[in-house]
């Protein structure tokens, strides 16, 4: 049995300690924010956040996260209160076919925790590994500009 906390919760499942984080993510917890898309660690689609970092769940041994808090694009926000990240990106219609979106997210939540009000080159640097097919850059780097006004103002409420 390996025991991991994810979203929050504490989970004990009976996987191995080198299976694909991804793959218990989605097979065996059901959740879907996490994409499969180039099983590599290359695209971006699969990550996660890993104790406030952002990792590629698809090359991360689920044995290595074993006692860390690990943070899924469901365990951002929720329906009745999205995250400011989740909230921007629908504000700035930063979406086409979706597939990208959880690592854009993820990154970008991540980026934001720790540098609250990041240049446009930091952000289009640090979603540089994140991989987008249909070509919605400029909307994805204002989304993250709106998220961190977002979480600005939140901080003086």
């Amino acid at each position: 049995m390996l025991s991991l906390t994810v979203n929050g919760c504490s989970h004990s499942l009976p996987v191995p300690a080198d299976a694909p984080l991804l793959t218990v993510l989605r097979n065996d917890l059901g959740l879907n924010g996490p994409k499969y898309g180039c099983g590599l660690g290359e695209c971006g689609a699969c990550t996660v956040l890993v104790d406030g970092i952002a990792a590629r769940a698809c090359v991360i041994p689920v044995g290595g996260v074993a006692g860390r808090a690990i943070t899924t694009l469901e365990g951002l926000g929720t329906h009745e209160r999205l995250h400011p990240v989740q909230q921007a990106f629908i504000d700035e219609q930063a979406a086409q076919c979706g597939y990208c979106l959880n690592g854009m997210i993820m990154m970008a939540a991540a980026l934001l925790a720790r540098e609250p009000n990041p240049s446009e080159a930091s952000i289009r640097s640090e979603l540089s590994g994140n991989l987008c097919r249909c070509g919605t850059h400029v909307e994805i780097v204002r989304a993250v500009q709106r998220a961190a006004q977002l979480l600005a103002l939140a901080d003086h409420r």
